[in-house]
C-alpha cells in the first residue's frame, strides 16, 4: 500500500499554487509602493491618451451619499480624496499614537533625531519653495514639499534588501510618522476654509463622547465607527478638512490590552489542554466541551490584543492595496505639456522640484546631524552620515500627501498641473538619487569624521566619491 506524501510546490493544489505568489507580494514591504506606482503610470497614459477626456469626466461624476435631506452630493475625485482617504489619515493616526506609546517616539531622547530631521525636512523645502515661489497664489503652495511619502520610500528601501541596515528603516519610518504628523498640523491649520461654528461644536461633542468610550473600557470597534462618521460629517461642513476626523478618531482608540501576555500564554495551555481531552477528534464536530474551549480561546485572543494594533492591521491592506491607488489614479493624471522643458521652470513646478529634491536632502541631514552635534539626539550605530543622506533623498518622494495638499493649496487647473508635474517628477529624482546613494557602497564606509564631529558631506561630494569608485565598508549593526 502506498503512503500519501506532502504534495511538492509543482503537483500540490493548483489555487494555493496560484495565490501563493499573490500573497507573499501582498506582505512584501514594496508591494504598497509597486501598486502606487502602476496606478500612477496608468494615471499619466490615461491622461496623455486619446481618451484622455473620458479621465476627466470619470473623477467629475457626481455620487450622493445619503439619504433625501441629509445627503452629500459631490464627485467621484471628491469623495476619494475626502472620503476614502480619511481612512488613510486614520491608519496615520493609528501609527503615530502607536509610535507615541510604544515606538521610536516613546521617548524625548529616542524621538529627538527622527523628530528634528522631520522638522528641518519641512522647513528647508517650504523655504526653498517660497523663495522660488515668490508672492501671489502661487506661494500658497509652500506645504506642498514638506511631505514624505512613507510608502513609497519604504518600497525603494525594501528593494536594496540587506544591504541597507534595519536602523535606517526604523530611522525613515519614524521620520516619515512625524512628517505626516506635521502634515496634519499643516492641513488643519493653514489649508482649512473659513470656520462654521455650530459644525465645530458638533465635532468637540463627538470627540469628547469617543473619548468616553475609551474611558469606559468599549472595545468594539462598531460605536467608534458609528461616532467617527458623524465626527467626519460634522468637519466635512465646519470648514476644517474632513481627513482629519480621521486622525481624531485614532487618538480615541483603546491601546491597552486586557491580560497581558503571561495570562495569555497560561489560558491558552489550559484551554487546549481542555479541547485535548475532551475527545478524540474522531467525530466530524466538535463536541460541547471543545466547543467552550474553542470559545474561551478566542475570547482570550481577543482580550491579548489592543484595538489599535487591530485595527491597524485590518486597515493596512485596504489603504495599501485599494485606497492609495485610488488616490493615484484620480490624482496623478497630469497632461505633460508640449514644452516640457519650459512647465519644468514654472514658478510652482520649480519651487517643487528644488524643495524635494534639494530641500529634503539637506533638511533632513543637517537638522539630524545639529540634533547630534547638541546632544540633544544620539547617532544610530552602525549607520553613517551618507546613510543619513542617501534615506534624506529618499524623504523627496512627497508624492501621496503632496498631491493631497496640492489640492487643498490650489484652485487653479493650470497651477494644479504645475505642482502635480513638479510632484511627480521630484519624486522619480529623489526615489532613484537615493537608490543610487544607498546602492553605490558609498554609504558603506566608516565615517570617522563624522565621529569628530565633521559636518554631513554635501550631495555634490558623495557624488564625486561615488564617480570616482571609492571603495567602503558598512559597520553591521548587532542582532
Amino acid at each position: 500500500m502506498s503512503h500519501p506524501t506532502s504534495p511538492s510546490p509543482a503537483t500540490g493544489p493548483l489555487i494555493p499554487r496560484m495565490f501563493g505568489p499573490l500573497e507573499r507580494f501582498a506582505q512584501s514591504e514594496a508591494s504598497g509602493g509597486i501598486v502606487l506606482l502602476a496606478c500612477t503610470a496608468v494615471a499619466l497614459l490615461w491622461a496623455n491618451s486619446p481618451w484622455a477626456a473620458s479621465y476627466v469626466h470619470l473623477w467629475e461624476w457626481p455620487v450622493t451619499v445619503g439619504g433625501p435631506g441629509f445627503g452629500i452630493t459631490a464627485s467621484l475625485h471628491h469623495w476619494i480624496n475626502d472620503g476614502l482617504m480619511a481612512v488613510f489619515f486614520l491608519v496615520v493616526g493609528l501609527e503615530i499614537k502607536r509610535e507615541t506609546l510604544v515606538g521610536e517616539l516613546a521617548s524625548l531622547r529616542r524621538a529627538a533625531l527622527p523628530a528634528a530631521a522631520a522638522l528641518g525636512g519641512m522647513l528647508v523645502p517650504a523655504l526653498l519653495y517660497t523663495l522660488v515661489a515668490g508672492g501671489g497664489p502661487a506661494a500658497d503652495g509652500w506645504g506642498i514639499p514638506m511631505a514624505t511619502d512613507i510608502a513609497f520610500a519604504l518600497g525603494v528601501l525594501a528593494l536594496l534588501g540587506p544591504r541597507v541596515p534595519l536602523a535606517l528603516k526604523v530611522f525613515l519610518t519614524a521620520l516619515a510618522i512625524v512628517d505626516d504628523l506635521g502634515a496634519v498640523v499643516v492641513i488643519a491649520v493653514f489649508y482649512s476654509g473659513g470656520l462654521a461654528w455650530n459644525a465645530l461644536a458638533l465635532a468637540g461633542v463627538v470627540l469628547v463622547l469617543l473619548a468616553g468610550l475609551n474611558a469606559t473600557g468599549i472595545r468594539h470597534p462598531a460605536p467608534y465607527a458609528l461616532l467617527g462618521l458623524v465626527l467626519w460629517a460634522a468637519l466635512f461642513h465646519s470648514g476644517v478638512h474632513a481627513t482629519i476626523a480621521g486622525v481624531l478618531l485614532a487618538m480615541t482608540i483603546p491601546a491597552r490590552n486586557k491580560i497581558d501576555a503571561e495570562q495569555f500564554l497560561r489560558r491558552a495551555r489550559r484551554t487546549l489542554d481542555d479541547f485535548a481531552t475532551a475527545g478524540s477528534g474522531a467525530t466530524p464536530l466538535v463536541d460541547e466541551t471543545q466547543q467552550n474551549a474553542i470559545h474561551e480561546l478566542e475570547v482570550a485572543a481577543e482580550q491579548v490584543q489592543a484595538p489599535l494594533l487591530k485595527l491597524e492591521h485590518k486597515l493596512h491592506g485596504v489603504v495599501a492595496f485599494v485606497i492609495m491607488p485610488l488616490f493615484a489614479l484620480s490624482n496623478a493624471g497630469v497632461t505633460l505639456p508640449d514644452d516640457l522643458a519650459a512647465a519644468l521652470t514654472a514658478p510652482v513646478t520649480l519651487g517643487i522640484l528644488l524643495g524635494l529634491v534639494l530641500g529634503k536632502p539637506i533638511g533632513i541631514t543637517l537638522f539630524a546631524w545639529l540634533a547630534v552635534r547638541l546632544g540633544l539626539a544620539d547617532r544610530m550605530a552602525g549607520v553613517s552620515w551618507r546613510d543619513m543622506l542617501g534615506v534624506a533623498w529618499l524623504g523627496g518622494i512627497g508624492f501621496t500627501m503632496s498631491l493631497f495638499i496640492t489640492g487643498l493649496a490650489f484652485t487653479s487647473a493650470a497651477r494644479i498641473d504645475d505642482a502635480k508635474l513638479g510632484i511627480l517628477t521630484a519624486s522619480t529624482l529623489a526615489g532613484i538619487g537615493g537608490w543610487l546613494l544607498l546602492r553605490s557602497g558609498a554609504g558603506r564606509e566608516a565615517e570617522t569624521a563624522a565621529d569628530a564631529g565633521a559636518p554631513p558631506p554635501t550631495a555634490a561630494a558623495v557624488a564625486a566619491g561615488t564617480a570616482a569608485g571609492t571603495p567602503g565598508t558598512h559597520p553591521q549593526e548587532a542582532a
